[in-house]
């Protein structure tokens, strides 16, 4: 094995989200006066925390989103998770690997850790993942691109950066990982190459991640 450490991020890559949450994003968006449609949502603002959202809103509109949009939008969004939410394929057979092998994992989200243990609830893998393993960007102020939560879980998982790889499949997780010393590797299911760049490799299935991470 090639790590001390492999994180993972959630949304997209544990739990197939990304689809449900930045289709109601945009439609909140639009809701409130600031067209967005899916593709835009999913540019903007796919792997960010919620405080990036605000903030790109107001850059470009001059308005503040109202203070219950938080709210809101995780209300709407843990509904629909209720509803249709599942693991990524494969993801199971990953987590049994490393599991078996005795290699350490964790989940270092820009969710929040509601939204990641309502979704892991809802398709079993919070059997996967114990409290003292899930880290969110809740836990550090500033989400992806900063390093400061992948720092942080590194920390508290008692790795060095430099011995951790993640698995990633946004632009700003990318981004995050590398500025926190980290390998990244970036799952290309919904996400196209060239918007991971700097990734150390690609994988468009679960099934070949194992031989990535030397397994």
């Amino acid at each position: 094995m090639r790590y001390d450490l492999v994180i993972f991020d959630n949304d997209g890559v544990l739990v197939d989200s990304e689809r449900i949450s930045n289709t109601l994003l945009a439609g909140y968006l639009t809701e409130l006066g600031h067209p967005t449609s899916y593709e835009e949502s999913v540019r903007d603002y796919m792997g960010s925390a919620m405080h990036r959202i605000h903030e790109l809103v107001e850059e470009r509109s001059g308005q503040r989103l109202p203070a219950e949009f938080d709210a809101t939008f995780h209300a709407r969004v843990f509904a629909a998770f209720q509803a249709e939410l599942e693991a990524v394929a494969g993801v199971r057979e990953v987590l049994r690997l490393l599991a078996e092998g005795g290699v350490p994992y964790c989940v270092a989200s820009s969710g929040s850790h509601d939204r990641i243990r309502v979704g892991h609830r809802k398709t079993g893998l919070d059997a996967w993942f114990r409290d003292e393993i899930v880290f969110s960007a809740d836990d550090v102020g500033r989400g992806k691109p900063a390093p400061d939560l992948f720092l942080y879980a590194a920390e508290r998982m008692g790795v060095a950066p430099e011995r951790c790889g993640v698995v990633e499949d946004s632009r700003l997780g990318v981004q995050a990982a590398l500025a926190a010393g980290m390998d990244v590797y970036g799952f290309t299911a919904m996400t196209p190459e060239e918007k991971l760049d700097g990734a150390l490799g690609f994988f468009r299935g679960m099934e070949e991640l194992p031989a990535i991470l030397g397994l």
